[in-house]
């Protein structure tokens, strides 16, 4: 993971609010993709008061980030502490299996979790969820494509090139919704 991408990460952790994860019954998984990254960093100098904190990653950059004020426990960190950033991507579609169940939707959720209070060692967990409903208007079995509209009502055909998705394309049914579940996730611990 590069530098810059941490700092995006620890700024999107500041930024999210509390919320929870849930998850549809009626929905049949089609696939799902996971990647994380991970780095270990240094810390440089802190101004608590600020909210800044500049931390040097392991090829020697330092990166100046900009906390808010939800950002706890920052009197307790230390130049020369080690930050662990671990920021995980996953991508996860299911089939919904409700027929024209309605206008495809969007749904936005966030969270985050702080380290208990007094803890020696300052950091947190945080999640961004995004999640899609694409309502299927169009099938070609022979063909391997699906086309989908968006909540803003713009359709797109995708070619299914995952032989284990092909062979579920015979079950879709025009009017069904494919729910496309983006989740980020971002946790960031400490060490004296």
């Amino acid at each position: 993971m590069k530098l810059h991408a941490l700092t995006k990460a620890i700024t999107l952790a500041t930024l999210l609010s509390a919320a929870s994860l849930s998850a549809m019954a009626a929905e049949i998984p089609l696939s799902a993709v996971v990647e994380a990254d991970q780095v270990t960093t240094k810390v440089v100098s802190v101004d608590a008061a600020a909210h800044q904190v500049v931390l040097e990653g392991p090829e020697g950059n330092q990166v100046h980030v900009q906390l808010t004020d939800k950002a706890k426990n920052l009197g307790k960190l230390k130049v020369g502490d080690q930050v662990n950033v671990k920021v995980t991507r996953s991508v996860a579609a299911s089939l919904d299996t409700d027929i024209d169940k309605g206008l495809p939707g969007t749904v936005e959720r966030a969270g985050e979790v702080r380290a208990a209070p007094g803890s020696d060692n300052p950091g947190g967990e945080a999640y961004r969820q995004v999640r899609v409903q694409l309502k299927i208007t169009k099938i070609d079995v022979k063909k391997h494509k699906v086309t989908f509209q968006n909540p803003a009502g713009q359709s797109k055909t995708v070619d299914v090139v995952r032989p284990e998705i092909q062979a579920k394309l015979k079950d879709l049914k025009v009017g069904q919704s494919v729910i496309v579940t983006y989740t980020d996730t971002l946790k960031v611990t400490s060490k004296h």
